[in-house]
């Protein structure tokens, strides 16, 4: 499905979220045309495998926005789609912000805490939205695995509100200004956690069925038997029955990681995942990237 052929984006974004986004919309059908300063994406010096894979396809037009206002105007005007990333108050300075632009155009703004609120002009990158929102509270110090904010309460989030704006606009005509705050949208992914867990970090590390444990050989695998059918089977599977009634007490959740950690150590991560192969039991490996493309890229 290609259903954004023909649709005109203009990326003014840098580093992550925002070329994120626009390959989504790429990868819809839109033509994206990136507008860079002279000097390009710090990203394609910092991360060139990055910065490739997340802009392989689009077009660049080099700009100094500040010499040369009109191209950048002219080229924003054109669009169907324009999406930025500059602190609040940049666009409008450079003379390229939604007022100054046809009411058609669809305009999003990626900023790291929205405006408005005494946080508006603090700098920060996806680590700092994460700690903000919450989502690091139950495995901190550990490192999140990719940058959640950046990707998920921000470029995926601006994807969704892009195309409801693009919907909207094929009923009124009218585009939208869409400001987007990637700390307010790393933290509607912990929202539904406000009320309390059943479990203490039920899915972060409190429930023993619900984790991940090394192998033999140094692997892992994750086993998320959250389920008592899914629990029940894999314990048989390990002959360790005893811990099928066990699975939710609180009071038990150490014996049970520990004797699945000490179990599932005994073989290598091919032998475990031969045996659970055909099984119902809610468990696989911890992938490496390259294993994973191989599978399913």
């Amino acid at each position: 499905m290609r259903p954004l052929e023909g649709l005109f984006v203009v990326d003014l974004t840098r580093y992550l979220p925002g070329p994120y986004a626009t390959r989504e919309l790429m990868e819809l059908g839109a033509r994206v045309v990136r507008l860079l300063p002279p000097a390009g994406d710090p990203m394609a010096e910092l991360a060139p495998a990055w910065h490739e894979a997340l802009n392989a396809g689009k077009e660049t037009v080099l700009c100094d926005l500040k010499a040369d206002p009109d191209r950048g105007l002219e080229l924003c005007a054109a669009a169907d789609i324009v999406i930025e990333s500059f602190r609040p108050g940049v666009v409008e300075r450079l003379g390229i912000g939604p007022a100054d632009l046809p009411d058609s155009v669809v305009y999003c703004s990626l900023t790291g805490f929205g405006l408005g609120s005494r946080h508006e002009r603090r700098a920060g990158h996806d680590l700092n939205y994460q700690g903000w929102s919450g989502l690091l509270a139950d495995t901190a110090p550990s490192m999140p695995p990719t940058q959640i904010a950046d990707l998920a309460g921000g470029a995926l989030t601006a994807v969704s509100r892009i195309l409801a704006a693009l919907l909207e606009r094929g009923r009124t005509g009218r585009g939208a200004h869409i400001v987007l705050s990637l700390t307010h949208g790393a933290h509607r992914l912990v929202t539904h956690r406000l009320g309390g867990d059943p479990v203490p970090r039920l899915l972060t590390g409190g429930l023993a069925s619900y984790g991940i444990y090394e192998t033999k050989d140094g692997r892992h695998l994750t086993i998320a038997a959250l389920e008592p059918a899914f629990f029940s089977r894999l314990c048989e599977l390990l002959e360790l029955s005893q811990l099928i009634e066990r699975q939710y007490e609180p009071d038990a959740q150490g014996l049970i990681a520990e004797a699945l950690a000490e179990r599932l150590a005994s073989r290598e991560l091919a032998a475990w995942l031969a045996l659970f192969e055909r099984e119902d039991v809610s468990v696989g490996p911890v992938a490496t990237a390259e294993e994973a493309a191989d599978e399913f890229g």
